[in-house]
């Protein structure tokens, strides 16, 4: 069997880290590009990243040779409104409508995500996440954006992995904006997301031109069954509430995807879930590995990683759609799924990646043995597209299907993304 006939077949990318051009066509500072000095790695940055602010046209022509049929990508929040929430820099939105014309003459499903970490330095100095304001200027952002591209966008998702941008950026300060806070600060700043989430839903539901699908991208920290373990006790312990707090996918997706309270979840009112939850049209989520905890080991000597030191457990494609499926009864996007890896130009000028290759067989195949099995499944993509600034990380680690050499700006298409245009080609019956 194949997946179904109008499967979307992704690769994806953000905009910071990507773009570059962060001082071009009018955009203002965001916090990745004034906050990483002592923070990244090799302190590296994202000021130029991929220069695909200016070579976006020949990098989308590499998007359809990949043989996808949509394309995931954010918008960068500081290119439109770069110095305060009333003024629209209209540079900034040409961007986008260019963007997006550009794929509808290709053919390529555009897939539009709306916050992708990078808030404007301007909004993190009046508080940021911390404060209602951001939920009040989330609400006008979007329906700027609404306004412009959603004559050519029906794909939408409000946020990128709020697990990641709140613990990574507020908990434990590994990234932007580098912060350690409190229990209750951190719970404040969920539920100004959550709350931000909910408005924009009925903003893109208000006033798009095309119909809307929409979701969210959590991330999916799904626990796998042990050897004489049964999948129910790993199917609750991966949304136990109190297993890894803001980690925890149950704390967003309960209230963001079912209109309830998280188990153990005495921060927010039925009130704020009234103005959070609104139906939305699939679940969306980002998975790399399935996740390891005391009591669901899954590690041994000599086990395979990726070069992020991630295990690679092909298997949690086939349990987190299962699961997630189960819990939220909502058609499943995988939004990100892929691995850096140690990749170099060969002698002969290419990039030879077969681990890549393999991991996408192997992650592929166990989601389409839930397909199989009756989960339906809309959509895969891959992350990423290019290799790009990963973060605190900086350049050191490539995930992408394109090598990207980064004193040049030289793309080579990798061994990798053949195998998946050969997947895509058959629309997974070769698996």
């Amino acid at each position: 069997m194949s997946f179904q006939k109008d499967f979307l077949w992704c690769v994806g990318g953000a905009a910071a880290q990507q773009d570059g051009g962060y001082l071009d066509g009018g955009k203002g500072l965001n916090i990745w590009d004034a906050l990483s000095e002592g923070h990244v790695k090799n302190n590296d940055n994202c000021h130029v990243a991929c220069d695909h602010f200016h070579k976006w046209k020949e990098d989308l022509q590499l998007v359809k040779e990949l043989g996808v049929n949509s394309y995931r990508f954010s918008v960068s929040l500081a290119r439109i409104y770069p110095k305060d929430e009333f003024t629209v820099n209209e540079e900034g939105v040409k961007f986008y409508t260019d963007l997006v014309a550009e794929l509808e003459q290709l053919g390529i499903e555009p897939i539009c995500t709306l916050y992708h970490w990078d808030m404007p330095l301007w909004l993190y100095e009046r508080g940021g996440w911390k404060t209602q304001l951001a939920v009040e200027w989330f609400e006008r952002f979007t329906k700027t954006i609404v306004e412009a591209i959603s004559d050519k966008v029906k794909y939408w998702l409000t946020f990128n992995e709020p697990q990641i941008f709140v613990g990574h950026g507020y908990q434990i300060g590994k990234h932007a904006p580098f912060e350690k806070l409190s229990q209750k600060e951190l719970q404040n700043i969920s539920r100004n997301v959550m709350l931000a989430h909910g408005r924009a839903v009925r903003v893109i539901k208000k006033y798009a031109k095309l119909s809307p699908k929409i979701g969210f991208a959590s991330t999916c920290d799904v626990l796998l069954p042990l050897d004489g373990d049964d999948e129910e006790k790993a199917y609750l312990a991966s949304f136990a509430g109190t297993r890894s707090g803001v980690y925890t996918p149950s704390w967003w997706c309960d209230p963001m995807l079912a209109g309830k309270k998280p188990n153990g979840c005495d921060w927010l009112s039925e009130e704020d879930l009234k103005e959070i939850y609104e139906p939305l049209d699939f679940a969306a989520y980002n998975i790399y590995n399935a996740q390891h905890t005391e009591e669901f080991k899954y590690s041994y000597a000599g086990m395979p990683l990726t070069d992020m030191g991630w295990s690679i457990t092909p298997e949690c494609m086939y349990y987190s759609a299962k699961f997630m499926y189960r819990r939220y009864g909502l058609p499943i996007m995988i939004t990100e799924n892929g691995m850096a890896n140690i990749d170099f130009v060969y002698e002969d000028g290419k990039v030879h990646d077969p681990q890549r290759s393999e991991y996408l067989r192997t992650h592929i195949r166990n989601l389409k043995c839930a397909t199989d099995e009756g989960v339906p499944v809309i959509g895969y993509s891959c992350w990423s597209f290019m290799d790009n600034f990963e973060w605190s990380e900086g350049y050191g680690k490539r995930f992408g299907l394109v090598y990207v050499d980064y004193r040049t700006q030289k793309r080579i298409v990798k061994d990798s993304a053949y195998t998946f245009r050969d997947i895509i080609k058959l629309n997974g019956e070769n698996l």
